[in-house]
């Protein structure tokens, strides 16, 4: 059953985290650990599709809450606790990426990952980045996976969380600090770069 994405950043969910914010401040470690909770999953699906390797994703999780703990005082904006973390987590991820550029790569048509791969009625992954496209066995999805890693940073986490992991586009917005026309505009050069890159893989 195709599942609407409920969006992370909203009004609502802006004040809650800023009242625990203020009561984290304030001294309550309890007020910290939901605010662990309600973004432990979307912290730890933002590593992973940026890593590709699950015990990655984990220590970058961690040390960005951390880090998120220790410099609670200084976030300006309480009610932007979300995309603030998240950019933590991704900037932490970029660059332990860029600290082991051979790392292992997760093929993304295996249907495992610490938040799921969203694709729609069980199809792979590799299908819903192109449409109209099955993975033909675990090569296609190797080349794909490839081709991901070879995106520019924000395209890719772009292309990701919008096409796989269904965010709406004003949570990537508020997630890479950038206007919904930058987001739509990584989108479409990243699936540009991946058509040329892939070419007769994907024809057919």
């Amino acid at each position: 059953m195709d599942q609407q994405h409920q969006p992370l950043f909203t009004d609502e969910t802006g004040a809650r985290d800023a009242a625990w914010v203020q009561a984290t401040r304030g001294g309550s470690p309890e007020a910290f650990g939901r605010l662990a909770r309600a973004y432990e999953r979307p912290a730890i699906a933002t590593a992973y599709r940026l890593l590709g390797n699950s015990d990655d994703a984990m220590e970058v999780v961690q040390e960005a809450f951390l880090r998120a703990y220790r410099s609670l005082d200084h976030l300006k904006e309480p009610s932007r606790f979300g995309p603030w973390l998240l950019r933590i987590v991704s900037n932490l991820s970029l660059n332990a990426r860029r600290s082991r550029r051979s790392g292992p790569m997760v093929p993304l048509d295996e249907e495992w990952g610490p938040d799921g791969i969203r694709s729609t009625d069980g199809e792979p992954a590799a299908a819903v980045i192109e449409p109209g496209h099955s993975a033909e066995g675990h090569e296609l999805g190797e080349a794909i996976d490839a081709a991901l890693h070879s995106l520019p940073d924000k395209q890719r986490l772009a292309l990701v969380l919008f096409t796989i992991e269904g965010w709406p586009q004003k949570d990537i917005a508020a997630l890479l600090d950038c206007s919904l026309e930058n987001v739509k505009w990584y989108v479409f050069q990243a699936r540009k770069r991946l058509r040329g890159r892939l070419g007769d893989m994907l024809a057919g």
